[in-house]
């Protein structure tokens, strides 16, 4: 399975989560269109059916997510 760039992963979990906040705050109707691009986006970068799992796979891929990934130390 192809996975998405955790660059990628990481700007599409931040606008969701922007998105998400600004639905709460005013629920306009181009904001839920775009949060439904993203989750759409998401579902298909991490090979899942929902936006729950779809963030969890792609927080699961970013660097630094599990105890033994050393991605984020540097020398």
């Amino acid at each position: 399975m192809l996975m998405a760039h955790p660059v990628v992963l990481r700007n599409l979990v931040d606008q969701y989560d922007t998105l998400r906040i600004l639905r709460a705050e005013n629920g306009d109707a181009e904001v839920q269109r775009r949060m439904d691009d993203i989750t759409y986006t998401l579902c298909v970068a991490t090979g899942t059916r929902d936006i729950d799992a779809a963030l969890i796979a792609a927080r699961h891929q970013l660097p630094g997510a599990r105890p033994q990934d050393d991605s984020v130390l540097t020398t």
